[in-house]
This record gives C-alpha cells, structure tokens and sequence, in this order.
C-alpha cells in the first residue's frame, strides 16, 4: 500500500512562500556522489544526497499568538513544544540567513568589475598562490560591501534563543560577522570571519594592516613579523575547518536536545554533518529553509519559508509572551542562555 504523502500547508496572506511541516522519516541518505578535499574528515567539499521518503503526517498546526508584525509561518505544535523545554539547543546557519541582509551567496553570480570571476574559483589556496593580488582584491571588496548590511530578523530570533535556552550554541558558516553584530555570544565561525586577517605563512592572526599602495600594486599586505601575505582568515575551499571549532560544535551536536538547522544547503561538508550527528545521539533536528535540500526528509520538521520569518515565528510560538527585535528581554523564568 502506496505511504500517504506529508501535509501541505497553504500559505497564509503575506507568506513570499508555502510553509511545510514535514516530520521525520526514511533512511539516512547514502555517501555517494561526494567530492572530497584535501582532507575529508575536516576540510570542506559538497555532496549529493538521495531523498528519503517521509513516513509518517505532519503534527496539528498551530500558532496562536504570532506578534502581529511578524508575518505569519504556521509552526507544527510539538515543535513549539520542543523547543520550549529543549535544555540544549544548537543552530546551524548558512548563506541563507545572510541573503536576506543583503549578502550575496557563493551561487549567486558576481557583479560590476567581479562579474567575469567564478567565486567558487577565487575561494582556493591555489587561486591565491596563482593571483594573491586578485584574491586580495577580491575579499577586500566583499568587506566593504558588508558595510552596508545590517542582521535581519533571522540573526535576532537567534539571539532571543539563545536567552532563554539553557545551553545554546550557534555554528555558523558564514564569514560576513553579522550574528556577533545581533548580539550571539554562543558562537563558533566554522569558516571564519571576512573581518579578520592572518599570515599565510605562520597562521596569526593581525589586527591591523595597511592595504597595498602603488609601490607595491602587485601584492597584499605582508605580515608585519615575517614578511609574508596576509590572508583573509577565512576557510577556503579545499581546506581544513579550524579543529578546535569543528569539535566544539560537533561536541554540542552530540548533546544537544535540538537542533535548528536555517539556511544551509546541507551539502558542504563536514558541517552538513552535524545535523546528522544530532539526528543520531536522538535529538530533534528542524530545518528552515525556502528550497528543499538533502536534509528536508530526514529532519524531524522541515519549515519551507524564509528563516527571517520562520525564526521569528518559531520564538513566538515557543514563548508566546514575547517582545521582537533587537534588544528584547525575554519574559520567560528560564532566560539565560549560552553555551554550557
């Protein structure tokens, strides 16, 4: 007898998107396809990933009291539950929940004098040792474009997780700074931070540089200890994720009650792990994202909308006596938050 398919939510008036609750199901998908770096159990690659099948409907929809100025997401009730009385809570966060400040993601296409440049070309070791100027020039451009972004809604309903969580830590792998700027403090930049710089030879990281004059057109900064380029401190393509953050997150996902994954394709690795290894030690892994990846099927709840309005709704369905934005002081007797 052929499984009935998972609720559809409609989208109420307002919605850019159709919301989904989709509850967890079918076998974890087979290791095939991938593309590994130069070290596959740290260094970061894609992969693809077969869909499993749901087996089970959709908990009741519910959501009662959503701040009127926040547009309505339907959030499946025991998921509201869940998150209510998690005592451990993790967030893993992609480009997805930067685009809606403004960032541009590595598949969108570059712009202006950038436009005949592969991203996925210029973020390697190799393209730096072929072109350091141009990868220089690069990165410093995509600082300055962050300038102009501010966190959205999406970075604040994080920040008012985390107050009220007991343990919460947020992984992210975006390099743009904009969860620290909303205010996170329980946060671990697996990719690192445009922010930052550091010596491509010694790996220390330097707090201030001078950009390249026309003395020396053809070069970036130097380290001023030994001499050689200063780098952006980020994690480029085939290069290992920085240990000691790789393993506190992964130590947090190991322990956590839930997990909220927003805004990643689930496909660059080992991050896309995580949500795995969570799934695995039992704990409720939620999904937000507008596009199905290959951890829709598999999370325990799969939210098709934008995380600057599902997040939101998600707080406000968890902890109905709830005041929005940045700043916000929680109401509920278990504020606190932050990695334990």
């Amino acid at each position: 007898m052929p499984r009935a398919a998972p609720d559809r939510v409609r989208a109420p008036p307002g919605s850019a998107l159709p919301p989904r609750a989709v509850p967890r199901g079918g076998a974890r998908a087979p290791r095939r396809g991938f593309r590994p770096a130069s070290s596959p159990s740290t260094a970061c690659y894609r992969r693809r990933s077969r869909r499993a099948p749901s087996v089970r409907r959709a908990d009741p929809i519910v959501n009662d009291r959503i701040d009127p100025a926040v547009p309505c997401v339907p959030i499946p009730a025991g998921l509201a539950a869940a998150l209510a009385t998690a005592n451990r809570v993790v967030a893993l966060t992609g480009a997805g929940v930067s685009a809606e400040s403004g960032v541009p993601t590595f598949r969108d296409a570059l712009s202006g004098l950038w436009a005949r440049y592969d991203p996925l070309e210029l973020a390697t070791p190799s393209a730096f040792e072929r072109n350091p100027k141009l990868v220089w020039d690069w990165y410093a451009s995509r600082r300055e474009s962050l300038r102009t972004v501010s966190p959205n809604p999406g970075h604040h309903a994080l920040v008012d997780i985390e107050r009220r969580a007991p343990s919460f830590l947020l992984a992210t792998q975006n390099v743009d700074g904009l969860h620290a700027r909303a205010g996170s403090r329980a946060l671990v930049e697996l990719h690192g931070n445009l922010a930052r710089v550091r010596c491509s030879r010694e790996g220390r990281v330097v707090e201030r540089w001078d950009e390249p004059d026309g003395n020396d057109p053809a070069a970036p900064p130097r380290c001023p200890q030994c001499g050689a380029f200063l780098r952006p401190d980020v994690v480029w393509f085939e290069e290992a994720l920085p240990a000691d953050a790789l393993e506190r997150a992964d130590d947090a996902a190991r322990h956590c009650d839930l997990m909220i994954v927003a805004g990643t394709s689930a496909e660059v690795y080992p991050a896309a792990e995580l949500p795995r290894t969570a799934m695995a030690a039992g704990a409720v892994v939620v999904e937000v994202n507008p596009g199905e990846t290959p951890l829709t099927r598999l999370a325990a709840y799969a939210i098709a909308a934008r995380s600057g309005v599902a997040l939101p709704a998600l707080v406000a369905a968890a902890w109905p006596v709830h005041t929005f934005g940045p700043g916000a002081e929680s109401s509920s007797p278990r504020a606190g938050g932050g990695a334990k």
